[in-house]
């Protein structure tokens, strides 16, 4: 199975419940990754699993650390 179709493989009522456990946003499918629509980190697809650690995640563009992520989204991450 290739990344792409593990990523398409998730169980949609799954994809629906999953959130960033960062932003607490919704995510959505994107290459091998899913992406979370607040901020945009991007959390790997391992053999179908999504790997839902904040440390795991990609960063979106222009970003150079999670604590630079942190500071632009400081009133939107949930206390």
């Amino acid at each position: 199975m290739t990344q792409q179709n593990a990523v398409n493989s998730i169980d949609p009522e799954l994809l629906e419940v999953l959130r960033c456990p960062l932003t607490r946003s919704r995510l959505h499918p994107e290459g091998d990754f899913l992406v979370a629509e607040v901020g945009g980190l991007a959390y790997p697809v391992r053999d179908g699993i999504p790997v839902m650690l904040i440390e795991e995640a990609k960063l979106p563009a222009g970003v150079s650390s999670l604590d630079e992520l942190k500071q632009q989204l400081k009133d939107q991450i949930p206390r």
